[in-house]
């Protein structure tokens, strides 16, 4: 199954380090990140693992859930998550999805044959409270994720979800915004954006961030 963006994220109920999950019903009303690992004690795996410990309030301040997979069983998670708080310095406070019968790798077509036809590839999913698929990224195994971009590319969402904009290239929460090229009555732009705006291009108007 090929997962798109838009499409509404496969359900499931699988086994985790904190109990089993019903995926939908445990992500509520809110965004979720979901992201994959090839198998437990890999090297740059519990750097990310570390790392998305480490950035709980950042999540929490965006209204986001974290979930990890690999395909080891829960014992082995365990044991996993020790070294990574002791090496990482952290806590993991987020559970990792035991997918030991692939089922939720199968789901989100997580095992790539021509990488291997057992261990899931690095992928990542950002969903959002309706369940629909907003962002997939596949990172090869040599590649640790950038989560401050993942970070980056949820605030893009929500904002551009609440307002008629959209952000250019290397966007930063708080720099100039782009004014949706279908918007094009003047009183709704004023009334929109009472900062005003540039028009570069009539294409290409860009105006201050409106929630700031």
């Amino acid at each position: 199954m090929t997962i798109r963006l838009g499409d509404i994220a496969p359900d499931f109920q699988q086994d985790s380090s904190q109990g089993t999950i019903s995926f939908h019903q445990w992500l509520g009303d809110q965004w979720g990140v979901l992201f994959s690992h090839p198998a437990d004690f890999t090297p740059v795996c519990t750097t990310e693992l570390g790392f998305t410990a480490k950035l709980a309030d950042e999540f929490a301040g965006r209204n986001v859930k974290a979930i990890a997979l690999s395909v080891d069983p829960v014992e082995s998670h365990h044991r996993w998550i020790g070294d990574i708080d002791e090496t990482q310095g952290t806590t993991v406070n987020f559970p990792i999805l035991a997918d030991a019968d692939r089922k939720v790798s199968q789901l989100y077509d997580l095992i790539h044959p021509n990488a291997s036809d057992t261990l899931t590839v690095r992928s990542l999913f950002v969903i959002d409270p309706n369940k629909k698929v907003r962002l997939t990224i596949t990172y090869p195994a040599s590649t640790g994720r950038n989560f401050h971009e993942i970070l980056r590319v949820i605030d893009s969402l929500q904002l551009t979800d609440s307002h008629k904009v959209a952000t250019p290239a290397n966007w930063q929460d708080g720099d100039d915004v782009v004014i949706v090229p279908s918007l094009k009555d003047e009183e709704e732009i004023r009334q929109r954006f009472p900062k005003g705006y540039t028009a570069v291009k009539p294409y290409l108007r860009l105006t201050p961030q409106p929630n700031r």
